[in-house]
């Protein structure tokens, strides 16, 4: 007879014995233990032995659960298959999907990817991770991961205004992935399903404050006189000169420079778009620069930070001493590009030479084909120009003329 929920329940192992066992029907039946503990089991044949598969403890597993898990069991055994192996595999693939979490794969594919990046950049993706993606995901079986729950991680990113965050979490996030699929871990990327133009709000393009050309004879004429530390006022006057991106100009080290050749070359680890780059030096520049070796003497960074001089000045220490001239809102460190893009546009300077020299390179534009080598006769030409007339409008002219691009 089956048994009934009263019977498991008073159900005792006599005396003397290890175990009782109270068949239930279809070779499963209740075990209970000396100890008091009571098993659900099963026992059949496959491949000519006689086996036994365990279904669970009772009471978590109570008499009916007990039933269709023995009646699932012998569904395999109807089809050839043995119910303990397939019970083997799946506690097997639940213990690889444990050990394959998001987080775990993605800190594998971050030590891989890092290796020819820069430290301070491989950095601030692991941080970003950690902030922002694995409290939504890292928990998550990678083979689990589905298109939803990826924009889902997105939007939560963009709804704090953190646009940019957003789209780069995503990208990140499809790399990870991609990983996964080529180390065999998951057998396609479900990023691919979801684009960040498709799902994210578009970024605003981000429009840097400069100064109009106008404006310039008096600007430059506040540098000059900047009453602040002399390193700040160099560095000003030599981003003026050379219109460089901040976080190149305040990494600056001296064995970057050849004063003799007039160049400075800056590596490729520390360029925005990891290629080397070169800036001609006009002799305004070269004669910045001996005024900043006479200062710095025999220390390896151009401009050291106030306190610890072994790290560079702090990114806002040029955007400071702008603010205290007066140009608060008007003008940025970021702005002197602009302003010399500008002008060397309206002077007629070819465009694929003038952003060369400003380190675009955009990937998918015909300025990418060029190397950081390219046109440098005229670059330096172009940049001895730009130093002559800025030299200018600063000794007293509101608008001088720049010498045209001879075609």
């Amino acid at each position: 007879m089956p048994l009934t929920k009263i019977e498991c329940d008073r159900a005792t192992c006599p005396p003397g014995k290890p175990y009782a066992r109270l068949a239930d029907g279809l070779g499963m039946y209740l075990e209970v233990t000396a100890a008091g503990g009571k098993y659900w089991r099963m026992k059949y044949r496959h491949g000519g032995k006689e086996k036994r598969l365990a279904l669970g403890v009772y009471p978590a597993v109570a008499l009916a659960e007990a039933r269709k898990r023995r009646d699932k069991a012998r569904d395999a055994l109807a089809i050839g298959e043995d119910p303990a192996q397939i019970k083997r595999e799946a506690k097997l693939t639940r213990a690889m999907q444990d050990a394959t979490t998001f987080e775990r794969v993605a800190r594998q594919w971050w030590a891989q990817w890092k290796g020819p990046r820069s430290a301070r950049h491989a950095d601030y993706v692991i941080r970003r991770l950690e902030a922002d993606v694995f409290p939504a995901l890292g928990a998550r079986p990678v083979a689990s991961i589905t298109a939803p729950q990826l924009l889902a991680m997105a939007k939560g990113i963009e709804a704090r205004g953190a646009l940019d965050i957003a789209k780069r979490s995503l990208q990140t996030c499809a790399q990870i992935l991609r990983y996964a699929v080529a180390h065999g871990l998951i057998e396609r990327n479900p990023a691919a399903d979801v684009r960040p133009s498709d799902a994210l709000k578009p970024r605003q393009k981000q429009n840097y404050a400069r100064l109009e050309a106008k404006e310039l004879p008096d600007f430059l004429r506040k540098i000059e006189a900047y009453p602040g530390s002399p390193y700040t006022r160099l560095a000003m006057k030599l981003m003026a000169c050379t219109f460089v991106r901040t976080g190149e100009l305040i990494g600056a080290r001296w064995d970057e420079f050849d004063l003799v050749a007039g160049e400075w070359r800056i590596p490729a680890e520390r360029m925005k778009m990891r290629t080397p780059h070169i800036v001609p030096l006009a002799p305004q520049a070269v004669e910045v620069l001996q005024a900043l070796h006479t200062l710095s003497g025999a220390r390896a960074l151009l401009f050291p930070g106030e306190r610890d001089h072994e790290r560079p000045m702090s990114n806002n220490t040029i955007l400071g001493a702008i603010k205290r001239m007066g140009y608060a809102g008007r003008m940025t460190g970021h702005g002197f590009r602009g302003v010399a893009s500008t002008i060397l546009h309206e002077k007629g300077y070819p465009h694929h030479v003038i952003e060369l020299q400003l380190a675009h390179q955009e990937r998918d534009q015909v300025a990418a084909a060029y190397n950081h080598a390219t046109y440098l006769t005229e670059r330096r030409a172009m940049m001895n120009a730009w130093a002559d007339h800025l030299d200018k409008l600063r000794k007293g002219a509101d608008v001088i003329p720049l010498t045209q691009w001879a075609a």
